[in-house]
């Protein structure tokens, strides 16, 4: 009796291991976007060197895990010249950190394709405990024999909680508010 139940609990640990799929990121076709105040509008930008790795069992988003790291000089606002100046000392400072990371601690979903994420996000050399609101876009072939799922996140963060300072003030010309939207792509592990 005792092995009936040892292979039982093999059996239902082995088919739990198999439903769980692997998805390294696509650092072509996954981005980080932005936008921030600046002065009375807003400006925008997307970091475009995202990597990482996504496991998830599709019919249950709660076992799932988010590994992922950005390179801060991959941001991109469309001018160059801006570019240059967010990567220096006073804004991201691209020389002391170089990657933005982020790991999941726990997921909760509300169904099969939404959840909420909530992990340590790591900026500037400071680790905050984040909530992100997330959406599975999709699963499918791609045209190039492998297997994808899309998937998008949002949230708001607070640049002075990772160490901005220039933010300081009612007048400030940049704001304290990051709208950060995730649109990450997965090719499956083979």
């Amino acid at each position: 009796m005792k092995k009936i139940i040892l292979a039982l609990g093999l059996l239902t640990a082995s088919q739990a291991w198999a439903a769980t799929d692997t998805y390294n990121i696509d650092a072509t076709h996954s981005f980080a976007n932005f936008s921030i105040r600046h002065v009375v509008s807003k400006t925008t930008g997307t970091f475009n060197d995202v990597t990482g790795v996504v496991t998830l069992d599709p019919a249950n988003l709660n076992t799932a895990t988010v590994r992922a790291a950005i390179n801060v000089s991959s941001v991109n606002t469309g001018f160059g010249k801006r570019d240059e100046h967010i990567k220096a000392d006073k804004y991201l400072d691209v020389g002391k950190y170089t990657q933005i990371l982020f790991e999941s601690t726990k997921f909760t979903a509300s169904s099969q394709t939404q959840a909420v994420m909530q992990g340590k996000l790591t900026i500037h050399g400071v680790t905050k405990v984040v909530d992100i609101p997330v959406k599975v876009l999709g699963y499918g072939a791609d045209p190039w024999g492998g297997q994808r799922a899309g998937f998008e996140g949002h949230l708001i963060i607070k640049a002075s909680d990772y160490g901005f300072g220039w933010a300081a003030g009612a007048n400030a010309p940049v704001g304290d508010d990051i709208e950060i939207t995730l649109l990450i792509e997965g090719v499956k592990a083979k």
